[in-house]
């Protein structure tokens, strides 16, 4: 047996062998591994190196991307607060220049106030002169008439007063005139183009209410069943609303009259109803106009909107708005007072833009000028100073409750809105077939005018013409003079202004005429 047959031997042998070439395995697989290890840090590395200088990169640029957005917010925050300080700058230049010549414009005032003071003063020395010569003359025509007319002093003194006084009231007359035409001359042609422009620019329409209104009925037939049994539905609705149904031969119509214009509306409303339901009996009419009546708030909070959006007015009280819709319901000489709010609204603002003021605040003025007309009578006083006491309860700026309580005069103009209502006031209830009245009231107010031109002494006729608009008035030419009837005119005006009440003006015209005749033989 060889030594390599032998088992004992072998076994070792190969023991040695397979443990030499595992751990060279293990060596070499160790090896690879830890080479593979250092490739993946050094690919890790590579790639944590490149990640940073990408970071960097961007943050680099970000930086320089912020940096420069904040150079340019800088220069732009200081080319602005430059430009701010220019303008700055060169308003307080023109404020300074403004500020110079105004005192250089009071400056020379105040020369030109010197030398009027010094002519006055020279005049009143001039004047104080005369006046002592004219005091020497009259003592001289005093003696004089004392020796002529043989007249003792009390007898010439009351001659000399009489002349004396109708010297003063020709010259007061034609100062008077002169002063007044100077005026007029400036005043009316102002006033004239200004109000002129604001009725051309606002074109509203005829307003006129009658006490009834007129429901259309589909058929005849409805007429019996409205009427009812022995006239019991007929009977149930005028109790019910307070109007009266009027059945006449009318065709296909139902007439409801009324005074009262909110009963009017519910019973129109109610009708229709009842005319569209069909059922129509006491239970239901009842039914109807009840639920009509309630209704109505909504109704009248409805046309108090539309009235606000019309005139063009801002945010109102909840409450004012309402009592604006109340106006719809309200007439004064036959004309919509709601209506007669807008109207006076638009020509307020027309004015006020004509005068360069606050059209807005004109606006809201003119609206609410007649709000007192639409509390109950339960409260008292004018209604003007009613509205104006409602108006400033409820949060309005004192300068319109002021233009309200002022529109007719009965406290004092804080300021030109109350006065630009006034006027607006006075246009819209004066304008051509915007009231109407009866023919009684017409007649007497011709027939006071016609009295109050014949009550002046020098008065020979008197005639009021062109709807009682104007007064003509002829005098006597041997008992008044020119200087006489201008001052008769402005007496004629004052008395009617006291003692008629009128819409709009009345133009008083005197005229006094010499007629010198003679006949060629």
């Amino acid at each position: 047996m060889s030594l390599l047959e032998n088992p004992v031997i072998w076994g070792p042998v190969c023991f040695v062998a397979g443990s030499a070439t595992g751990y060279w395995l293990w060596r070499w697989k160790e090896r690879n591994l830890r080479a593979a290890l250092e490739l993946r840090e050094k690919t890790a590395f590579e790639d944590a190196r490149r990640q940073a200088e990408t970071i960097t990169r961007e943050a680099r640029l970000q930086a320089n991307e912020e940096a420069l957005k904040i150079r340019q917010d800088t220069e732009n925050s200081f080319s602005t607060r430059k430009q701010e300080l220019g303008d700055a700058e060169r308003r307080l230049v023109e404020r300074e220049s403004l500020i110079n010549k105004q005192l250089q414009s009071l400056v020379e005032e105040e020369r030109r106030l010197r030398d009027q003071e010094e002519t006055c003063k020279v005049k009143a020395d001039e004047l104080e002169k005369l006046r002592c010569a004219a005091a020497e003359i009259a003592k001289q025509r005093r003696e004089q008439l004392q020796a002529v007319a043989r007249l003792n002093e009390a007898e010439a003194r009351t001659q000399l007063l009489r002349e004396i006084e109708m010297e003063s009231l020709q010259d007061a007359s034609q100062l008077t005139r002169r002063i007044l035409d100077e005026a007029k001359s400036k005043a009316e042609e102002k006033a004239r183009r200004i109000i002129s422009l604001a009725i051309q620019r606002y074109a509203g329409g005829q307003t006129y209410e009658i006490s009834s209104a007129t429901v259309a009925l589909p058929s005849e037939e409805l007429k019996g069943r409205i009427i009812g049994r022995e006239g019991r539905n007929i009977r149930a609705f005028e109790a019910a609303t307070g109007v009266t149904v009027l059945i006449d031969d009318t065709p296909n119509a139902v007439v409801l009259s009324g005074f009262d214009p909110v009963r009017r509306e519910i019973a129109r409303e109610s009708m229709q109803r009842l005319i569209l339901d069909g059922r129509i009996h006491p239970t239901r009419i009842e039914e109807v106009v009840t639920k009509v009546s309630q209704e109505m708030d909504e109704t009248i909070a409805r046309y108090g909107d539309e009235a606000i959006l019309k005139a063009g007015i801002a945010s109102i009280h909840p409450e004012v708005a309402k009592l604006l819709g109340r106006l719809r319901f309200r007439h004064s000489f036959s004309q919509n007072v709601l209506d007669h709010c807008i109207e006076v609204a638009h020509l307020t603002g027309l004015l006020a833009s004509e005068l360069g003021l606050d059209a807005a605040a004109a606006r809201r003025c003119g609206l609410l000028h007649d709000i007192g007309k639409a509390v109950s009578h339960e409260v008292e006083g004018p209604h003007a100073l009613v509205g104006a006491d409602v108006l400033r309860r409820l949060g309005e700026s004192e300068e319109v409750v002021n233009a309200v309580a002022s529109h007719h005069d009965e406290v004092p103009h804080h300021g030109p809105l109350g006065i630009l209502v006034s006027a607006a006031d006075a246009i819209s209830a004066s304008r051509p077939g915007a009231r109407s009245e009866t023919m009684t009231t017409y007649i007497k107010r011709v027939e006071d005018l016609e009295r109050i031109g014949l009550s002046f002494s020098g008065v020979e006729k008197c005639f009021a013409v062109q709807a009682g608009r104007e007064l003509r008035v002829v005098v006597k030419p041997e008992d008044v003079t020119d200087e006489q009837a201008y001052a008769l005119a402005r007496s004629l005006s004052r008395k009617i202004e006291s003692e008629l009440q009128y819409p709009g003006q009345i133009r008083v015209t005197v005229m006094r005429e010499t007629r010198c005749v003679e006949f060629a033989k």
